[in-house]
C-alpha cells in the first residue's frame, strides 16, 4: 500500500524521496526492518495473549533433560511469524504480482491448517490434533493451486538465453549490445534447473515426451504432481525440525535468505546474463516477501531461543515449510532442496528410517529395534547428552555450509 502511495506521489508531485520505493533493494530493507520491529515489539504482547488463553504446550516425558520445565510454555507462536511477514508485504510489495499473491495464499492456507491443528490440540484436548489425512489433503490442495498457477498463469514466464552463435551475431552487429538482447522472448515453460550439471535446465515435459512427443500437452499434470510432492515433503520436514528451541526458525532463516539471493539474481537480467542462469521476469518482487519473512523468523528467535518463551507450533512450522517450498518452485530451484534443506531432509529420513526399521525388526525378531536413540534426529543428540543449545548451533552451522554450497552451484556445473 505504501508502494502505491509513494508511486502516486512521485508521478503526480515529484515528492522528494518517493522514487526510492521503486527500488527492490530499498523496499526489501524496509520490509526486514518492519518485520523485525513488529515481531520483537508486538511479539511480547502476542505471547501474553496466548498465556492468558492458556495455550500452553503439554510436554511429554521423553526422558530428555530440561523437558519438564518447558511444560506450559505458550504455543501457536507462528502467529507472530505470519503477521510479521504479511504486514510489511501488504505495505511494500506490488500486490498484483502473481508470485506475491501466491505466497500470501500459501501463508494463509498453511497457517490455517497449522492453526486448526494447534487449536484442536489445545482447546479440544486432543493430543493428535488435526488428523493426518486432513493435513495431507490441505497440502495436496495447496500443491494443486501452486502448480496450476505457475503453469497456466500468463504472467509466469521465463526468458532463455539465445544460442552462442546468435549472441555472437548480435555482438558483431552491435558490440555494445545490452544483456537483454541475448535473451529470447518470454514464454511459459515447465523448465527448471538442476544443480551441478553443465546444461543445467530440465523440462518436466521430458518425463513423458520420450514416450510420445504428443504428450507434451499433459506436462502440466507432471508439474502439478511435482509441486504437490515438494510442498508436502518440505512442510512436513519443517514440522519435524521444530522440536527444540530455535532450531526450526534459525535453520529456516538461513534457507530463505539463500532463496532470496536466487530470486534476486534470477529476476535481474544483468545478473542472469553474467551467471548464465534462467531469467525469470517479475520474480524479483518476491525479494520483498523473502526479506519480510527473514525478518519475522529472526524476530521470532528473540523469544524462541533457549529457554524459549514461546513455541511456533504447527501454525508456524507448517507455514514455514510451505513458504520455502513455494519459493523454491517459483525460482526454479526446487531440485536444490535436498541440498539447501538438508537439515529438513535429515530430520525426515531419520523418522522414516527409525519407524521402518522398528517395524521390520519387530516382524522378523518379535522385538522392535531402533537405529537412533530417538527420532527425529535432534532428539537422538539430546539422548546422547548434548545440550540443546549446542545441537541448535551446530545444526545452524551445517545449514550455513549447505546454503553456501547451494549458492556455489550457480557457477559449479
Amino acid at each position: 500500500m505504501l508502494y502505491y502511495l509513494f508511486e502516486y506521489l512521485e508521478k503526480q508531485y515529484q515528492f522528494p524521496g518517493a522514487s526510492l520505493f521503486g527500488f527492490i533493494t530499498f523496499r526489501a530493507a524496509v520490509a526486514i526492518i518492519i518485520s523485525l520491529l513488529f515481531s520483537t515489539i508486538f511479539g511480547k504482547r502476542i505471547i501474553r495473549f496466548l498465556q492468558k488463553q492458556q495455550v500452553g504446550e503439554t510436554i511429554r516425558d521423553l526422558g530428555l533433560e530440561g523437558q519438564a520445565e518447558k511444560s506450559g510454555t505458550p504455543t501457536m507462536g507462528g502467529i507472530i511469524i505470519i503477521l510479521a511477514t504479511l504486514i510489511p508485504v501488504l505495505l511494500l510489495a506490488k500486490l498484483e504480482n502473481t508470485y506475491i499473491i501466491l505466497l500470501i495464499v500459501t501463508t494463509l492456507w498453511m497457517g490455517a491448517i497449522g492453526f486448526i491443528d494447534d487449536y484442536i490440540k489445545k482447546f479440544k484436548n486432543d493430543k493428535e490434533g488435526l488428523k493426518g489425512r486432513f493435513k495431507i489433503l490441505g497440502q495436496v490442495g495447496l500443491g494443486i493451486i501452486v502448480g496450476a498457477t505457475l503453469y497456466f498463469n500468463p504472467n509466469v514466464t521465463i526468458k532463455e538465453k539465445l544460442p552462442v552463435a546468435q549472441q555472437q551475431e548480435i555482438l558483431a552487429e552491435n558490440p555494445n549490445a545490452l544483456p537483454s538482447k541475448f535473451f529470447a522472448a518470454e514464454e511459459q515453460s515447465t523448465k527448471t534447473t538442476i544443480p551441478f550439471v553443465k546444461g543445467n535446465e530440465f523440462d518436466y515435459a521430458d518425463l513423458i515426451t520420450w514416450v510420445n512427443p504428443a504428450w507434451a500437452k499433459y506436462a502440466w499434470i507432471i508439474f502439478i504432481l511435482a509441486s504437490i510432492f515438494i510442498i508436502t515433503a518440505v512442510s512436513n520436514g519443517a514440522n519435524l525440525t521444530d522440536g527444540i528451541d530455535g532450531l526450526a526458525a534459525g535453520t529456516s532463516a538461513i534457507i530463505v535468505l539463500t532463496l532470496g539471493i536466487f530470486a534476486f539474481v534470477s529476476g535481474h537480467i544483468v545478473f542472469s546474463d553474467y551467471l548464465n542462469i534462467m531469467y525469470i521476469p517479475r520474480i524479483e518482487e518476491i525479494t520483498i516477501y523473502i526479506a519480510a519473512f527473514v525478518g519475522a523468523l529472526i524476530g521470532f528467535l528473540w523469544y524462541n531461543t533457549y529457554p524459549a518463551q514461546v513455541f511456533m507450533g504447527d501454525t508456524g512450522s507448517l507455514t514455514i515449510g510451505g513458504i520455502i517450498a513455494v519459493i523454491a518452485i517459483a525460482v526454479r530451484k526446487e531440485w536444490l532442496i535436498p541440498v539447501l534443506c538438508g537439515i529438513f531432509l535429515a530430520e525426515n529420513l531419520s523418522v522414516v528410517m527409525q519407524v521402518s526399521w522398528f517395524k521390520y525388526t519387530k516382524k522378523k525378531y518379535g522385538e522392535g529395534r531402533r537405529i537412533f536413540k530417538m527420532s527425529p534426529l535432534h532428539h537422538h543428540y539430546q539422548k546422547s547428552g548434548y545440550h540443546e543449545s549446542k545441537i541448535v548451533t551446530r545444526f545452524w552451522i551445517v545449514g550455513i555450509l549447505l546454503a553456501i554450497l547451494s549458492i556455489v552451484t550457480l557457477k559449479i556445473r
